[in-house]
């Protein structure tokens, strides 16, 4: 009976490496770019986890201004300090984060569809 316990496949746990990175040795600090679909045509786009240390306002002046949409900074209780534009900017801002200096391109994350 044990050669069969050996012989017979382990389950696969597809997000061991997720929660490996979660326990923080070693954490990196991502900056998360999601899109939010409104209604049928309408969408935000929302910037999640740039350093406190940065002037979201300031951020938000260029951004408006280099891709021509409105936006708004954001105080949310868990999450922090959230930057708003309207529409699909997620590869905009991603270009413009790493052109400017202030994040590397390795810690930026997409989400979206």
């Amino acid at each position: 009976m044990s050669e069969l316990d050996s012989q017979v496949p382990t389950a696969f746990d597809p997000f061991a490496d997720a929660n490996a990175e979660d326990s923080g040795a070693g954490k990196k600090e991502y900056v998360h770019i999601r899109v939010q679909q409104r209604n049928g045509r309408k969408s935000l786009t929302t910037v999640q986890g740039l350093k406190k240390d940065y002037s979201y306002t300031k951020i938000l002046k260029d951004l408006k201004k280099e891709f021509c949409c409105n936006g708004t900074v954001v105080q949310d209780s868990e999450l922090g300090q959230v930057i708003q534009l309207q529409g699909d900017q997620r590869k905009n801002v991603s270009t413009f984060l790493v052109q400017a200096g202030l994040v590397k391109k390795d810690n930026i994350k997409i989400h979206g569809f």
